[in-house]
């Protein structure tokens, strides 16, 4: 368990709010002593960045009320109790046909709310509290599987960069504050989830089709070469979150999820940037993604077309299938499965449509169902 406060609590002025931080001396990075009040004293050293990326966003907070020893809570909704002028937004969860008022930053006393109450990392959704059903910002997720290292993510960086440059897109890097590194590119809010993430499957087709021994778009994981760099493209799926630029995240190491530049990426150490390096490192850089909503993209000129709307039937099936046991156990699953589809999935499922990639030349992609773990949260190791 993390070591108990030995302080009272303390009053940080931040903006025109004070904000009350309870036991400011409870460890919560144990390998290093960093405490609470680390925490918070890193988020405000980062304070226009971390705002910047959280902006007006849904966000799902990842809290660990006893420090990294203790348990991680996944928090959507905001608790009751919360002060008045903490700003939130509503959002439908189809598949439970239930609704959460979740954390909606518009100041940096929002951020530092959320670490009094134990929030480590930050988990903001791909769209804005203006239209919570259209994404503004596509996300590429390079996934190192486990036998690839960060130099195979690197050399998939690239072509990524390649095709982005390609088809005049300008993407905004940060490592993961794992393994893997994310991309993020904004977009004309005109388009729904299930129109993003086929956009993002074109894309990763693509970066795959030119590194076939390094990258791979394989849905199931157990399918996978253990040595390739999987392009996440359901990252942009509703209900799915990442790492926010800036977000510390919840390992012993407390690696920061942290903006670089194009040409870092051939040398930087993901390992090296952590809440107690990464203060340093933005006030001489300044927030690297400061320009990254200067320009918005769009999903049909901009990509030649990239999302069709000519329907071709339901996607195909996972190429394996389970077979039945001889209890039957097995079947019974995959019918209450069936049963817990959303009924998004089962639009994606029947408007399915032909996309074409027009960088070089054109390919067909075809979509893979939508999985039944498409509400599920990504790897926080990543």
């Amino acid at each position: 368990m993390g070591a108990k406060a030995t302080t009272p609590a303390i009053d940080l002025t931040v903006g025109e709010r004070t904000v009350r931080v309870s036991n400011p001396d409870r460890v919560y990075f144990p390998a290093h002593g960093w405490t609470k009040l680390d925490l918070a004293t890193y988020y405000l050293a980062v304070g226009d960045g971390i705002v910047r990326a959280l902006r007006e966003r849904p966000c799902m907070l990842h809290r660990f009320p006893e420090g990294l020893a203790g348990e991680k809570v996944h928090q959507k909704r905001i608790p009751h109790g919360a002060p008045p002028w903490l700003q939130t937004v509503r959002l439908h969860f189809p598949r439970w046909n239930r609704t959460a008022d979740e954390l909606c930053v518009t100041e940096l006393a929002s951020v530092i709310w959320a670490v009094q109450m134990s929030t480590v990392e930050f988990h903001p959704w791909n769209v804005r509290r203006a239209d919570v059903d259209r994404p503004d910002e596509w996300r590429i997720d390079l996934d190192p599987m486990p036998e690839a290292g960060f130099d195979r993510v690197r050399v998939v960086a690239g072509v990524a960069r390649e095709v982005l440059d390609e088809l005049g897109i300008v993407g905004y890097p940060k490592t993961s504050g794992g393994n893997g590194l994310h991309i993020y590119v904004r977009i004309v809010p005109e388009w729904e989830f299930a129109d993003v993430r086929r956009a993002a499957l074109a894309f990763a087709r693509e970066v795959e089709r030119r590194l076939p021994g390094d990258a791979t778009t394989t849905w199931w994981r157990k399918d996978r070469d253990p040595r390739h760099v999987f392009i996440d493209y359901n990252q942009n799926a509703r209900d799915h979150t990442i790492a926010a630029a800036y977000s510390v995240r919840g390992v012993p190491d407390g690696t920061v999820s942290t903006p670089i530049r194009w040409d870092e990426i051939a040398d930087v150490d993901p390992r090296s940037l952590t809440l107690a390096t990464v203060p340093a490192r933005y006030a001489a850089l300044g927030d690297l993604h400061a320009r990254i909503d200067d320009t918005a993209y769009r999903l049909d000129t901009s990509w030649s077309g990239l999302i069709g709307t000519s329907a071709t039937g339901p996607p195909p099936r996972p190429s394996r299938r389970p077979t039945a046991t001889a209890d039957g156990r097995l079947a019974r699953r995959c019918g209450r499965v069936g049963q817990q589809m959303s009924s998004r999935a089962n639009r994606v499922a029947a408007a399915a449509t032909a996309i074409a990639v027009r960088v070089g030349q054109m390919s067909q992609v075809a979509i893979p169902p939508w999985p039944v773990s498409a509400s599920r949260r990504a790897d926080p190791g990543r």
